[in-house]
């Protein structure tokens, strides 16, 4: 029986360029090798693609402990199966691959400018669609389709950078509260976040927010529970049961995410009442139709005083690491086991096709 070619995406322009080489070392080890044959296709910092182990060992530094690791366990032997390889992104990668799987995070991979250019060259793809995967890149459009659909959120404000001289944190303050959070509009893994108590904090946090990109958003600060939810499907979507990330720090920043293991303790499922599951569940359904996607994508949540939810943010491509990213853990908590969720996630991309 002829496997099914999968090109599997990662690293990119993005500040997540290493988390993304966690989370597609991830993937493709867990692929089932019997029904597949897995081509690694590594983006470099610049924006340049590189396929095959041979390609990324020789550009991607950052990548050569996960290819070496991935070879050593028979994971990728790409030469057999896909014959010469391409030298650079084109139409004809259509030839090569069945389905693409990005395991992108952040700008240039989440936020639909490659999804637009896979769907240009004919290639069914794991995730949301050029739309779903903007919107839900995009934290100030995100809010304001959730209102409109009577879905609670955090209080924010939005501005660009051309606003910078003017933001005043007596003003913001004024209105959202004196602790506020302020954001990046379109990063992930909470780059560029900073929570923020007086004047001085403010300055700073606003200067590093304007580093990433053009937009900000500020938030106001909601003491809470923090949630996650998983979603999955493309018309018929489903969820999964909630998890819980009990954090141990000021906030659950990039360090605590990633660098210390001692931040932030997982609770899969999340020790919750009955109706507040239901509703939890609802909402990222509700959440996930609205913003427009398909395939998959993890919705966050703050509960406040064990009753009020509201809606922090959604994931088109969350993190895919089997030991601590919470996406496929709480599949697996609802029943559906890794390997088994990325078959799942194949067929739905080949089901929609382009």
């Amino acid at each position: 029986m002829k496997k099914t070619r999968i090109g599997v995406f990662f690293g990119g322009r993005s500040s997540e360029h290493e988390i993304s080489i966690k989370s597609a070392k991830s993937v493709m080890k867990s692929l089932d090798k019997t029904k597949y044959d897995i081509l690694p296709i590594g983006a470099d910092k610049s924006g340049h693609f590189h396929f095959g182990a041979d390609a990324i060992l020789s550009a991607m530094p950052a990548a050569a402990q996960m290819i070496n690791d991935l070879r050593s366990a028979g994971v990728i032997d790409e030469k057999n199966s896909f014959g010469k390889l391409p030298e650079k992104i084109g139409a004809d990668l259509a030839e090569f691959l069945d389905v693409a799987f990005p395991v992108f995070h952040g700008t240039f991979g989440e936020d639909g400018t490659f999804q637009g250019l896979l769907r240009m060259f004919g290639i069914p793809f794991v995730g949301a669609g050029v739309l779903g995967s903007a919107v839900g890149m995009d934290k100030d459009v995100t809010k304001r389709l959730l209102r409109d659909a009577g879905i609670r959120s955090a209080k924010h404000l939005t501005f660009g950078k051309y606003e910078s001289d003017r933001i005043s944190y007596a003003d913001i303050s004024a209105t959202l509260g004196d602790i506020i959070f302020v954001k990046p509009a379109s990063l992930g893994s909470s780059v560029g976040v900073s929570k923020v108590r007086s004047e001085d904090d403010f300055k700073k946090a606003i200067e590093e927010a304007f580093s990433y990109e053009n937009k900000v958003i500020i938030e106001e600060f909601i003491k809470g529970r923090e949630i996650e939810c998983s979603v999955l499907g493309n018309d018929y979507p489903e969820a999964s049961l909630p998890g819980e990330i009990v954090v141990k720090r000021d906030f659950y920043s990039y360090s605590a995410k990633y660098l210390d293991e001692d931040a932030a303790d997982l609770q899969i499922p999340a020790d919750l009442p009955a109706e507040i599951i239901d509703d939890i569940r609802k909402t990222s359904l509700k959440a996930y139709k609205v913003l427009c996607c398909e395939g998959m994508a993890r919705v966050d949540f703050f509960l406040r005083n064990n009753s009020e939810i509201f809606l922090n943010e959604i994931n088109t491509i969350p993190g895919f690491t089997e030991e601590i990213s919470m996406y496929p853990k709480l599949w697996a908590a609802s029943g559906l086991p890794y390997d088994k969720l990325l078959d799942k996630l194949i067929e739905l991309a080949i089901s929609r096709g382009v």
